[in-house]
């Protein structure tokens, strides 16, 4: 892997992204006419982020749903999200999705994939459900790396109103993150949806967040093909291939339906 490149990427001016990225969530309040904003927390990176960005920007304005599935989610995750909030003193919501998704499994045949897409797809109908109630735009966190490569459940943490970390790659994410004083805990910890028991994100993908940004930056940034971006980032071609494809087909991810 080319480390150089991956210092082209991860090099970036933070306390200027940070301050875009709080003018941007105040401007999007501001011209939709809400009362603020609402987001989902689970205690893993992007969510931290976010956490922190709406913290600075609107802190009297954003309201965090923490929704975790007691049969799955790992508890010292949504203790690291309480206590972000706590330390942060914003306002919250602590819903255990498990009655939920356990009375929609009692009709459906089982599926453990599905039913990982499922729990995402009731956090994000709890968040609209909130939204709709106090008036307030639903914050995604998808970051550039997932975004792209379609890393995400489509109707689930996929849907929202703004997405203020979609331009960050995952790596610049982690470096935004220090930058805005989230525990490093937060920021080393293997990046997991949490869709089912011991789900770990790089596991499930089979490549290195690294990689991942290393491939997209010379494929979307550098415009280059893939044998070009084999070349300039030392990965080897069936990775560059796999992250490829993840990004063609995942597009039908990133719009909304097609139309006749």
């Amino acid at each position: 892997m080319n480390e150089e490149i991956l210092k082209e990427v991860t090099n970036q001016d933070y306390s200027s992204i940070t301050k875009k990225i709080e003018d941007f969530l105040k401007y999007q309040v501001s011209i939709s006419k809400t009362n603020g904003v609402i987001l989902g927390m689970s205690g893993g990176i992007d969510s931290a982020v976010i956490t922190f960005l709406c913290s600075r920007a609107l802190k009297e304005k954003t309201l965090v749903l923490v929704m975790p599935d007691s049969k799955i989610s790992p508890n010292e995750e949504t203790e690291e999200a309480l206590k972000i909030i706590d330390d942060l003193g914003i306002d919250y919501k602590l819903l255990d999705i498990n009655l939920i998704v356990s009375e929609y499994s009692k009709y459906l045949e089982p599926n453990e994939h599905a039913l990982g897409n499922l729990r995402a797809r009731v956090r994000a109908n709890l968040l609209y459900y909130y939204a709709n109630s106090k008036n307030l735009l639903v914050v995604g966190s998808s970051d550039k790396s997932e975004f792209f490569i379609g890393y995400f459940t489509k109707f689930g943490d996929g849907s929202s109103d703004i997405l203020p970390i979609v331009s960050l790659y995952k790596t610049q994410v982690r470096e935004l993150a220090r930058h805005l004083g989230v525990p490093e805990s937060i920021i080393v910890k293997k990046s997991s949806p949490n869709l089912w028991l011991g789900h770990i994100a790089e596991e499930e993908i089979g490549v290195q967040y690294e990689e991942i940004d290393l491939i997209l930056y010379c494929i979307i940034d550098k415009k280059l093909s893939v044998e070009e971006t084999v070349k300039t980032t030392n990965i080897d071609k069936n990775t560059v291939d796999k992250i490829y494809q993840l990004y063609k087909t995942s597009e039908h991810k990133r719009k909304t339906a097609a139309k006749l």
